[in-house]
């Protein structure tokens, strides 16, 4: 580890020399690639409920065959809470696709997730799969799979189609290539009828695109300190 005074932080913390992650106050991981934290500093998991599973209408429409697709697997701490969410439902046999370009080292994923105790589960089931060229295991009730490469291909190649996708690339201002109409057009193209998005970015050109790619895009009251997320359903 190194000492390393993240730009736009203003504090020093430590960065792991193994994936390009900083931390601040110890627990809150910091991409140095993007300098953009992978969750709320406020508290990360009651943002990935509010914004991802409340803006996809989970638990209540979660049923054996629910497709969840994510563009950026990040710590892994939406498909965590996927997992538990669909184990307190007790609603076996969802599966989850995520789409990740720069995995985690396992020792950075295993710190970020160690302050969600009641994930502690499902966490151990993903610590025990996590490679950095993907994997396809059970995480609780959820089957999962995670493929690595830059979204833009991997996405377009895959012959799947999600019900509910998580876009939870870095902020579309430090990490435009996640948020491009293109992409957000195979977002589209690979939603099954009636199904729906949610993100915590309400920038205005995702929100078009989303919305071109065949969305009924509505704004949303965001989590903690953001006024704004964004929700959606197919048309």
């Amino acid at each position: 580890m190194v000492r390393a005074l993240q730009r736009g932080l203003g504090q020093v913390t430590e960065e792991s020399q193994s994936s390009g992650v900083i931390w601040r106050d110890d627990d809150v991981p910091v991409s140095s690639r993007f300098d953009d934290p992978y969750f709320s500093l406020d508290n990360g998991l009651a943002e990935t409920r509010h914004v991802f599973l409340d803006g996809n209408d989970l638990p209540a429409r979660l049923a054996p065959g629910f497709r969840v697709a994510e563009l950026g697997v990040g710590t892994g701490l939406n498909l965590l809470a996927l997992a538990h969410c669909a184990a307190a439902a007790g609603v076996d046999g969802v599966s989850y696709t995520g789409f990740e370009a720069f995995p985690l080292a396992r020792d950075d994923l295993a710190r970020a997730l160690a302050p969600f105790p009641e994930l502690a589960a499902p966490a151990k089931d993903l610590l025990a799969a996590w490679h950095p060229d993907g994997f396809d295991a059970r995480i609780g009730p959820v089957t999962a799979r995670m493929i690595v490469g830059d979204a833009r291909v991997t996405l377009a190649a895959w012959d799947g189609r999600a019900d509910a996708w998580f876009l939870d690339g870095f902020s579309p201002a430090k990490n435009p290539e996640l948020w491009e109409a293109h992409l957000m057009s195979e977002v589209g193209s690979h939603t099954a009828p009636g199904g729906s998005f949610a993100t915590y970015s309400a920038a205005g050109h995702v929100r078009r695109a989303l919305s071109e790619a065949g969305f009924v895009v509505e704004r949303r009251p965001g989590f903690g300190r953001k006024r704004h997320m964004s929700a959606g359903r197919r048309s």
